[in-house]
């Protein structure tokens, strides 16, 4: 697995539910918890196969508990809400950030499309 998107820092802020990824190019990426839950690499989220994912709702006030590292290539999040299946490899969390606006409004989107209302605080 290419270490090429491996960050070298990572700051989980609890107080905003951020979770801050550094790279050594100077690329700074700033993960809301709730974005990380709802586009988790999990199966439970993302199911077996195309077709297969399940929208998740209410997880507006989520926040990560535990960032657990997975050998050289990855790490585990661990969710407030007792999510804790998915592994985010250094690739997918560098895609999560570079396609954070596009991500985010297609999740908003189906939100909307399911009738569900997010709460604002």
């Amino acid at each position: 697995m290419s270490s090429k998107h491996r960050p070298t820092d990572i700051q989980l802020h609890q107080k905003s539910r951020i979770l801050e990824l550094g790279y050594a190019d100077g690329t700074t990426f700033r993960l809301p918890c709730e974005f990380l839950r709802v586009y988790s690499p999990s199966a439970e989220v993302r199911g077996h196969g195309p077709g297969q994912e399940t929208l998740q709702l209410g997880k507006e006030d989520v926040s990560i508990t535990e960032v657990e590292p997975v050998g050289h290539y990855a790490v585990k999040l661990v969710f407030s809400d007792g999510h804790d299946t998915g592994i985010f490899d250094w690739d997918y969390l560098y895609n999560l950030g570079l396609e954070q606006e596009q991500l985010w409004q297609e999740y908003l989107d189906k939100l909307a499309a399911a009738g569900h209302q997010r709460k604002t605080h």
